[in-house]
């Protein structure tokens, strides 16, 4: 307690926000801000928080050199004169491509609408800049509408946000991950430019544009992760993290992150804390984008630092507490979010947490912990890493939908209280894991949270396979909950045993190898439970084709794998989405890397069904038949799954074995 206290009395936000705030002085544009991957800025800044790890006394202060692609986003100016000779002139976000006119040049501009295959017929948009609207959250990422405005010709797209995200001010840009290639370049105008750029459309049918745009990629160029250490007495880490790029000024995401992790460690230096653990501050580079034409293309630097960088922080870290946007309540209630290894521990943490430390004040409903991590921000590379990660719920509430990513992610928004919580919470946190001798990991969660997973559809799955699993499933349980008690015992009588926690975070490596794979909107599945999802709406199709109904089928298609984006783009954007995930390299691909299975394409399908549904045909017949086949593919799938993951889990089985008897 003495020690906690000691921290708590060091604690020192007006420093955190300072340091914040300090990072905004380096940016590419000029006028908007953006710190990108790779960027002059990003290096600069990089530089200066080295310098300011220095200075508050971390030691072994390195910048790890990694190997990206760059973005420099200097400038998109657009000018036009209206009717009345009014001169207009807008300023312009950015997505991560080539477009470079040295100085203004003109453009004819089309509206198209949603930017769908149909909006295109019988328009020619050669060498034009095209406007659409877009709807990220509920509809489309940016990558399908740009790169169909790429194959009809266009000279570039600019994005008018109508909904999902910049939701609080009409005159909001926004700026997202292109997820794309580099030779199709888009930009974000507001809604308040937007419309009155319409008016003019409308009026004359025909709008000439001028346009300065410098926005430059480069491949395979250097970005820096910078970190220092509070020396421990063991050579086993525990890691925090945060990110120091950003889109606009950043101030949330992710400048107060950053700013946090230092002040921490400026506290815990300051009030002569004396780790067990050796206390590694990491800000890493290229989060926000860092990878020209993946679906992955975000959290680069994490994924660089421990696959590439620093493997040797595989299996030897505890924990990453990786930062989030922690100046802001999401919500009424915040969360810690975590693997489900650590589920227990957070819990119980946070019931034993000191009055001095009182969540209600800026949380009241208190807080909570989530599982399992999502792809959403850098834990989840170290997660699939081998390092054991959490992370500060930040995706909850009003905030990704209205503020973040544009230009009023600022310090109107700062909340010193919630600030004040974190850097109490968080502290104290690095503090519990640091004096728990052996890494508190409790593997059974993950075989409980399996099995709770595994729900068949059809009824025509292999029962004896499930079976066998479930028995699996229910030893390795076991055995798990013997070696969580084991480490509970030991830890309880201050015990440090090596050889279990080694063991116990090659297990953890070996959960997220054979256990965490993807859907196609990254959200974080058991192996089977893609194939589970396609079933039960397969299931839900084949009912409606066969009553006839084309409306009600298109329906439950559009949620197999990808197959929403078959319904509105033309073939050839469906098949280059679909196939850059299936036969990229790994490391263009990064942490997404095999992570997505027994992929459907259900193109020609849904081509018919929309064809056939417009004419008011009942008779689906043939369509039943394309469906019940993939149906019968994805049966079989299933069944490979639950195979493997008995597999999985009886290997896991013997490696828990020679654990308990070691």
């Amino acid at each position: 307690m003495e020690k906690q206290n000691a921290y708590l009395r060091e604690i020192d936000v007006d420093y955190s926000y300072r340091l914040a705030k300090k990072m905004e002085t380096f940016r590419t544009n000029e006028v908007l801000g953006y710190r990108t991957a790779g960027s002059a800025a990003e290096i600069e800044t990089g530089r200066m928080l080295a310098e300011e790890m220095r200075a508050i006394g971390l030691k072994d202060v390195h910048m790890d050199e990694i190997i990206i692609d760059s973005w420099e986003f200097r400038k998109a100016v657009m000018r036009f004169k209206d009717s009345q000779g009014i001169l207009h002139e807008f300023q312009l976000g950015a997505y991560q491509a080539d477009f470079l006119t040295d100085g203004f040049a003109s453009f004819q501009i089309e509206d198209l609408g949603k930017g769908t295959a149909a909006d295109y017929e019988g328009r020619d948009v050669t060498g034009k800049l095209v406007m659409v609207d877009i709807n990220q959250r509920e509809e489309w990422w940016i990558n399908f509408p740009v790169y169909q405005a790429h194959l009809k010709g266009a000279a570039g797209l600019i994005a008018v946000q109508e909904n999902g995200y910049g939701e609080i001010d009409d005159t909001a840009l926004n700026a997202q991950d292109l997820a794309g290639p580099c030779d199709a370049p888009a930009f974000s105008m507001s809604r308040s430019d937007a419309a009155l750029l319409r008016r003019e459309l409308r009026s004359k049918g025909s709008v000439t544009v001028e346009f300065d745009g410098d926005s430059r990629v480069r491949k395979n160029s250097p970005a820096y992760n910078v970190w220092g250490v509070i020396p421990g007495k063991r050579e086993d880490r525990i890691l925090l993290t945060a990110h120091y790029d950003s889109y606009f000024s950043g101030f949330q995401d992710d400048n107060t992150a950053v700013s946090m992790i230092i002040s921490m460690a400026r506290s815990l230096i300051s009030c002569g804390y004396e780790p067990e653990h050796t206390i590694v501050i990491c800000a890493l580079a290229a989060e926000e984008w860092g990878v020209i034409n993946s679906k992955y293309d975000w959290s680069a630097g994490a994924w660089n630092q421990v696959f590439k960088r620093r493997p040797e922080w595989r299996g030897t870290t505890v924990v990453d507490l990786n930062f989030e946007l922690p100046a802001h309540a999401h919500d009424r209630q915040d969360a810690i979010r975590g693997i489900y290894e650590y589920r227990d521990f957070l819990e119980t943490f946070l019931r034993e947490l000191p009055p001095e430390v009182d969540p209600k004040e800026a949380y009241p409903d208190g807080i909570t912990v989530y599982t399992p991590i999502e792809t959403w921000s850098d834990d989840f590379s170290m997660a699939i890493g081998g390092i054991p990660s959490i992370v500060n719920d930040f995706s909850g509430g009003r905030f990704m939908e209205t503020h973040y990513h544009s230009q009023f992610d600022n310090d109107d928004f700062y909340d010193e209280n919630v600030y004040r919580f974190h850097h109490q919470l968080y502290g104290l946190l690095v503090m519990a894991f640091d004096q728990t001798p052996t890494a508190p990991l409790n593997p059974s969660e993950v075989f409980r949270q399996i099995r709770r997973s595994i729900r068949p559809v059809t009824g025509e799955e292999d029962e004896k396979a499930i079976l066998l699993l479930m028995d699996r499933l229910s030893e390795a349980e076991e055995l798990a909950e013997k070696l969580y008690k084991k480490v509970r015992t030991g830890n309880a009588a201050g015990i440090r045993n090596d050889r279990l926690q080694s063991g116990l975070l090659a297990l953890f490596q070996k959960c997220q190898d054979y256990f965490v794979r993807l859907d196609w909107q990254d959200n974080v599945l058991f192996p089977q439970e893609a194939v589970q999802n396609n079933l039960r709406a397969l299931c839900a199709a084949s009912g409606h084709l066969k009553a006839g109904d084309a409306a009600s089928a298109l329906e439950a298609v559009y949620s197999i794998d990808n197959s929403r984006y078959a319904f509105l783009f033309e073939e050839e954007v469906y098949r280059y989405f679909t196939e850059y995930v299936l036969h990229q390299p790994e490391d263009r691909l990064q942490w997404g890397a095999g992570r997505i299975v027994h992929h459907e394409n259900l193109y020609r399908l849904v081509e018919q069904l929309k064809e056939k549904h417009k004419k008011g045909c009942r008779n689906l017949k043939e369509e039943l038949e394309m469906a019940k086949k993939v149906e019968a593919q994805q049966k079989m799938c299933y069944d490979d799954d639950i195979r493997y993951i008995t597999r999985s889990v009886e290997k896991l089985i013997t490696e828990m074995k020679k654990l308990e008897e070691g």
